[in-house]
């Protein structure tokens, strides 16, 4: 997990995407062209939440997000995505 100077604002997240897969479970390489972006990562800042919602996550947990769900940016030459923290569906 990297640690970044970034604070998210109100109910944001900064999620720092897990790997894609490099090979199917019959052991074929997929190559770059082909992988898919993953829907699973990890929590490496939260925001402080809105006044009347506390966050339910906090830094460190794997989460499940929907495939188009927040934006892709880039600190210190690492990809991460931010988004709301109603675009996560699930801890893992």
């Amino acid at each position: 997990m990297s640690k970044v100077n970034v604070k998210p604002l109100a109910d944001r997240v900064l999620i720092e995407p897990s790997a894609s897969e490099e090979k199917t479970s019959g052991g074929i390489i997929i190559p770059d062209t082909a992988k898919e972006k993953p829907h699973k990562g990890t929590i490496v800042a939260v925001g402080p939440g809105k006044k009347d919602k506390t966050m339910e996550v906090k830094v460190g947990d794997t989460v499940l997000y929907g495939k188009y769900a927040g934006t892709e940016i880039t600190i210190d030459d690492m990809e991460y995505m931010i988004m709301n923290e109603s675009d996560i569906y699930a801890v893992v």
